[in-house]
């Protein structure tokens, strides 16, 4: 969220900037004037251990900083406290603990097994570097160290009470103390040992540092219930058709006819896991042809399954987990928006004490501000951002007048727009005629001429454009940067086709090599082109309100992917402990490691989509990276089967207890939240676009953090907003 401006309004008429971002800019610009306007006189007093006047300002600032960024007030307010506490909260210190986090996350990477080798495949992977004992330990007992140090700063600016009510503080205790003596383990065991518990704990760090995750995860807890009805219906759904398949499946006589019974349903595991998969789509057709073959009716078992479970389940699954997480959502971060107002109202509340009422009496001449003006200042901070382009160049010409009137209309971007369809469509064109010609085959030379023609008028547009809007009004528009660059980088590009090949003629040896081949240029030049024809979208409303909003996604919801990410890393730690090395080729195979796939497929006796038939080899859970892919995968449940028969086979039956649990995870639970999350996202842009034209959504910065998303909540009342403030552990106010 932009916080640039703490304070922004103005007062009786006047208007004016009274802070910046937090830091101590803001401090020092709102000490410099901190009583240009008074507020209004309330009869207070607050007990304070030091008598220093410029205390008042410094809680207020603190209490706005506070506010901006959804912070909560109940921490300890006395001057020492107060420094420590912005230093805490600065840049540098946040980023340094971000930077901590994403470390010892990383460690796993690294740590045995380790992941730096070039392939995860078995038959083909190098010896990885295994790093010396001692070496991710140092990293690591670095780490906790400063973790231990974030723990005591913590619990020292809140207070011995605020932690004993805080349950993530104290898990945070107790993750940091299990993780130290784990470490003290591993040393003596001088790094042998088969078990690291504490990196299993490792992202309850990257949770623990994020408010919005640990709300998130809150809301995903109160969700669970609705979740799970839903879930017993769907198992209720498929035991009920498990049940039937088996009875209308069942073994006979006549061995013509057990397909369907060998293949699917041969027992009860089988029966269940087969229509398990088809829930998910990734068997189907395949599971039923054996018996569709004999009789077509058997297809309407298997569509009624599907139609049901699918279509229905699965999407009023959908429907539940937007519908009940958004609730619960709105809910806890309307918290978030009591700490802003309640920030808000106690920076007043101190304002408005004896001590700077004093201060204030040599600028009572400016005159005073209630709480209520001072509460609509802060309102601004809920608004959209409005960017101002430069205005345009003056041009004394009547010529140059005109011109400039003709090159800053908006034809000329639409036309810019149809050249650059014009030339990707004659890409396009050549690279089908030229589709089955090798690289020695093809002539580039019409290619290449076509293409300085297009990027001659690119530059041509960028000149005349910068000669309308001038530089800065140039540079102000995102999609003038995007397309500027672009066109810099293929105007390069030629002239370097062009020194290096000299002027173009019709017999150029494209795979003549300098730094690079002719061809491979040339190739560049055109994904560049390609690439360049994106600049239609800040043009379209519709699109560049989807793209926007995908943009968004990853600047304002990363809470939401940070689950993600604690889900993966938790899953993929306890898939290498289950099943390390589970999967190994035989030796046959490795010895064939070189040969064509149809030679391996033709001399080994495999079933038909198995793991070993697809050759699946690479995707294992040998080291971290390549769980991860495995993970990966399986949430995208194509060919999911295959992962879950093969670890059950080699392993246990128990294994497809994990990916089941992984599939709903991942696939049912997370992927459904974030299609609710992308559909919020995007209701909200839509809403508050709707009546805007393409101009106006270039010029409006639409803050669509999840605090905005849903800042249309009930507004706490004043009697709220004054009973919290006497609960304030550390700040005494008598009225």
């Amino acid at each position: 969220m932009e916080t640039e401006s703490l304070l922004t309004g103005s007062v009786n008429g006047a208007p004016g900037d009274y802070g910046s971002r937090s830091g101590p800019d803001s401090e020092r610009a709102l000490s410099s004037r901190r009583m240009s306007y008074s507020v209004a006189r309330e009869s207070c007093s607050v007990e304070r251990d030091t008598d220093d006047e410029d205390l008042y300002v410094q809680q207020a600032i603190v209490f706005i900083e506070d506010a901006i960024q959804y912070r909560s007030i109940n921490h300890r307010v006395d001057a020492s406290s107060l420094r420590l506490y912005r230093w805490y909260y600065s840049r540098i210190c946040q980023w340094g603990l971000g930077l901590t986090i994403t470390v010892v996350l990383l460690l796993a990477f690294v740590e045995r097994p380790s992941s730096l080798s070039v392939s995860s495949d078995p038959r083909h992977r190098s010896t990885p570097w295994e790093p010396p004992c001692g070496f991710t330990e140092s990293i690591e007992i670095v780490c906790l160290m400063i973790f231990c140090l974030d723990l005591a700063v913590k619990s020292y600016l809140i207070g011995w009470d605020e932690f004993r009510k805080s349950k993530w503080l104290i898990g945070y205790t107790v993750v940091i103390s299990v993780s130290i003596i784990d470490w003290v383990l591993s040393v003596s065991m001088v790094c042998d040992e088969k078990l690291r518990v504490r990196r299993l704990l490792r992202p309850f760090f990257l949770l623990q540092n994020s408010s919005l995750m640990k709300k998130t995860l809150k809301c995903i807890k109160r969700t669970l219930p609705e979740i799970a009805s839903v879930i017993l219906l769907l198992a209720l759904h498929l035991c009920l058709f498990t049940m039937i398949g088996m009875l209308l499946f069942a073994k006979t006589e006549d061995p013509k006819k057990n397909g369907e019974w060998q293949l699917h349903f041969r027992n009860l595991t089988t029966s269940l896991t087969s229509l398990l998969v088809l829930l998910t789509t990734a068997n189907n057709p395949d599971v039923m042809i054996p018996a569709y073959s004999l009789n077509r009716g058997y297809a309407i078992f298997f569509v009624a399954f599907s139609v049901i479970g699918t279509y229905c389940l699965m999407n009023l699954l959908t429907a539940i987990i937007y519908n009940q997480f958004r609730g619960y959502l709105l809910m806890s971060v309307q918290t978030s928006i009591i700490r802003r107002r309640l920030g808000i109202r106690a920076a007043f509340q101190v304002l408005s004490c004896q001590g700077a009422q004093r201060e204030a009496q040599r600028f009572a001449d400016l005159g005073f501000m209630d709480r209520e003006q001072f509460r609509k200042i802060f309102e601004e901070l809920d608004k959209d951002r409005i960017k101002e382009h430069p205005p345009l160049p003056q041009y004394n010409s009547l010529i140059l007048q005109r011109l400039q009137v003709i090159f800053s209309h908006y034809y000329l971007t639409i036309f810019g727009n149809a050249v650059a369809l014009a030339n990707v469509i004659c890409i396009c064109t050549i690279l089908v005629l030229n589709s089955e010609k090798s690289t020695a085959e093809r002539d580039n030379y019409i290619l290449e001429i076509i293409n300085l023609c297009f990027i001659l008028f690119y530059l041509f547009e960028m000149c005349v454009k910068i000669f309308a809007f001038g530089w800065r009004g140039y540079l102000s528009y995102r999609n003038n940067i995007f397309d500027g660059f672009l066109t810099i980088l293929l105007l390069a590009l030629q002239i370097t086709i062009y020194a290096t090949y000299r002027l173009p003629y019709s017999h150029w040896d494209p795979s003549s090599h300098g730094v690079m081949s002719l061809w491979e240029m040339v190739r560049l030049v055109n994904m560049l082109i390609v690439f360049r024809f994106l600049r239609i979208i800040p043009d379209i409303k519709l699109m560049a309100l989807v793209a926007s909003t995908l943009l968004d996604l990853v600047k304002n919801l990363r809470a939401f992917a940070g689950i993600l990410v604690v889900v993966y890393y938790v899953f993929a730690v306890f898939g290498i402990w289950l099943f390390e090395g589970a999967i190994k080729p035989p030796p046959e195979i490795s010895v064939l490691s070189n040969t064509s796939m149809e030679n391996i497929t033709s001399n080994l006796t495999m079933e038909c989509g198995t793991y070993e038939q697809l050759q699946y080899w690479p995707n294992n859970f040998d080291d971290f990276a390549a769980s991860i892919i495995l993970l990966y995968d399986v949430m995208i449940v194509n060919n999911w089967q295959a992962f879950m028969d093969a670890y059950s086979r080699y392993t246990t039956e128990w294994a497809k207890i994990y990916f089941v649990c992984w599939w709903l995870t991942s696939s049912v639970m997370w992927v459904n939240l974030f299609v609710a999350l992308i559909l919020e996202n995007f209701i909200y842009r839509w809403d508050r676009s709707h009546s805007c034209s393409v101009t106006d959504v270039e010029r409006i910065r639409y803050e669509t953090s999840v605090q905005l998303m849903f800042k249309y909540v009930n507004e706490p009342t004043e009697e709220e907003l004054l009973c919290q403030l006497h609960q304030h552990p550390h700040l005494h106010l008598h009225w």
